[in-house]
């Protein structure tokens, strides 16, 4: 019996997403406790006790969230140089949009105004990702199709085995345009895959992921697009990577495939343009590609990672926690791979994390207060409480 509330309070923690967990099981043993005589309710005690201990810390580290976006799928949002504005990429269809286009947020506007529609920058052709604020703050780069195609390109299709893919369009480059949409730049030629672009916070450097030696690698170049280098060489997916603050090291994601079988899909599924994200690590490296350390060895998906403003500490996306696979939590850990811990509990998908210039802030994409019958993923900003 006491097996079977266990399994209760477990599916009733799972399926709630607003509500803290502790107020869940205190609603199952009220419940409890007008049905069942009070000593019988000793073991219950214990089993309310010792679920509770095991529990996820609430999002202590996170004060006064804010939603800033309302509808469709919105991520990647990171902070321009002054911390007021926001370069995110939506796909909301309330917006007029078929797939991901890149917008610029003011921040004090989204916060008071629910309905406030943020100025697009991207051409509105083509698909778009990755947008980053240049170091004037005038300028913002990102990758787009359009110039392979003024529709979106098409998704993978449905695979019998429902593996989970991303596509790897061979037709993205990174462009450079400014707060009006009007391209000033284009920072990529070569064939293939050119995309997933930030910036140094010293304004020197450029770092990307490429295609064009054959694999997924990581790519640094000068601000203006000159002497692009590669910096990987491993076998496998490296991307999403992000300077320390400093400017000396970066940290990304990366599969490496290792057995005979993971080794030719993973190439089977590249000459297919697709990847499949579900075994990834933390890596860190200098900015020319020495010094390569791993980070996390938790197994499933760790992506989405961020230095914290001391450059001590990442935080990241993972569900190595998950027995279903799509639950994704904002992590922390240490640069030297000890010291894991829970960020975020709140629904089942919380990822993009970056942190402000000064500090303050965290800004991040979650499903939390999705609307009713959706899985819309929205832009939170919160106070960062380093203290707890």
């Amino acid at each position: 019996m006491i097996r079977s509330y266990v399994q209760l309070v477990s599916i009733e923690i799972d399926r709630t997403t607003k509500i803290p967990p502790w107020r869940v099981l205190a609603v199952v043993l009220h419940e409890l406790s007008t049905n069942i005589p009070q000593r019988s309710m000793i073991p219950f005690l214990l089993l309310f006790l010792l679920v509770a201990l095991q529990l996820p810390a609430q999002e202590a580290h996170l004060k006064n969230i804010r939603q800033l976006t309302y509808g469709g799928d919105n991520a990647e949002a990171y902070f321009s140089p002054d911390g007021r504005h926001l370069a995110f990429q939506s796909n909301n269809k309330a917006w007029g949009l078929q797939c991901d286009q890149i917008f610029a947020l003011e921040i004090a506007q989204a916060s008071s105004n629910p309905t406030y529609r943020p100025p697009m920058v991207s051409t509105g052709k083509g698909r778009t990702t990755c947008a980053y604020y240049m170091p004037n703050g005038n300028h913002i780069l990102y990758a787009s199709t359009h110039e392979g195609g003024l529709a979106c390109p098409p998704e993978p299709a449905p695979r019998p085995d429902r593996k989970y893919l991303w596509p790897i369009y061979a037709t993205f480059d990174i462009y450079v345009a400014d707060t009006t949409g009007t391209i000033v730049k284009k920072l990529t030629d070569a064939p293939g895959y050119d995309a997933e672009a930030t910036v140094s916070p010293k304004g020197d450097k450029i770092v990307f992921t490429s295609d064009r030696s054959g694999d997924l690698e990581l790519w640094t170049m000068n601000i203006d697009g000159s002497d692009q280098r590669q910096i990987t060489t491993g076998l496998g997916y490296d991307g999403g990577a992000f300077f320390s603050p400093d400017g000396t090291q970066l940290v990304f994601r990366a599969s490496r495939p290792t057995t005979d079988s993971a080794v030719a899909e993973y190439k089977a599924l590249l000459k297919q343009g697709l990847v499949a994200p579900t075994e990834m690590e933390i890596y860190v490296c200098n900015v020319d590609g020495s010094d390569l350390r791993k980070v996390t060895s938790l197994g499933k998906a760790n992506w989405a990672p961020y230095f914290d403003p001391q450059g001590k500490r990442i935080l990241f996306s993972s569900n190595h926690h998950s027995q279903r696979g799509y639950d994704f939590q904002i992590y922390m850990i240490n640069v030297d791979g000890t010291g894991l811990k829970r960020i975020t509990t709140e629904s089942i998908f919380n990822a993009f994390p970056m942190f402000s210039p000064d500090g303050r802030y965290l800004v991040w994409s979650s499903n939390r207060n999705a609307a009713a019958g959706t899985r819309d993923t929205n832009v939170f900003i919160a106070e960062w409480n380093d203290g707890e």
